[in-house]
């Protein structure tokens, strides 16, 4: 079994709340992803919560939801949130969780169509400290396998020609908010309950 995530009695519905405010005031209000704000107002983004907490039940969810989301048209889903509230919340076992959820695309034959990008509550870059602001590009209010089109990403990429330097600029935006800035977005599960980054 996981180690279980210390949300188990939020609803689905705050689950997606916390994600929707996220996504809203770090990712859209901070530009930390200049492709998000466009499938966000058309509502396109499809959020699942995952309950599961053993490893071949999350495996099989992801498994339906790639699928869901191939045969689904971008218009109507153009990728989807699956969210891990009651598992790995330990960043290193989602970490190693990672190359099976991989290889579950490649054994799909998705690979190319697919990808899976990811995000966590500890997310921790390898070669930097656990509080430095860096780490919180890629920290969500709970761990998250994000599932988005290969073609979705080539067209986004074709409208900001700049795309490679998207990282930086997000560095240097979140040095400039600091960790008081930070903690005061509220995008942690629980309320102001994140960690504070050094600036």
């Amino acid at each position: 079994m996981f180690e279980a995530n210390p949300h188990p009695a939020q609803t689905d519905a705050v689950v997606i709340a916390r994600m929707r405010q996220w996504l809203q005031r770090a990712v859209i209000g901070l530009n930390l992803c200049p492709f998000a704000k466009a499938v966000y107002v058309k509502n396109q983004i499809h959020y699942v919560v995952c309950r599961a907490t053993e490893r071949a039940d999350v495996l099989d969810i992801l498994h339906k939801e790639l699928l869901d989301l191939q045969a689904t048209s971008p218009e109507l889903r153009d990728t989807t949130l699956l969210i891990l509230p009651e598992a790995l919340s330990e960043f290193v076992d989602f970490n190693d969780f990672l190359y099976a959820a991989e290889k579950c695309l490649r054994k799909l034959k998705l690979s190319g169509e697919l990808q899976i990008a990811s995000f966590h509550p500890d997310f921790q870059f390898a070669d930097v400290s656990a509080d430095d602001i860096s780490n919180f590009t890629n920290r969500a209010p709970y761990p998250v396998l994000h599932l988005l089109r290969e073609s979705s990403i080539d067209k986004a990429v074709e409208a900001f020609p700049e795309a490679e330097q998207i990282y930086a600029r997000n560095i240097a935006t979140l040095k400039d908010l600091g960790a008081d800035g930070w903690l005061a977005l509220d995008v942690s599960a629980n309320p102001l309950a994140d960690s504070a980054p050094s600036k």
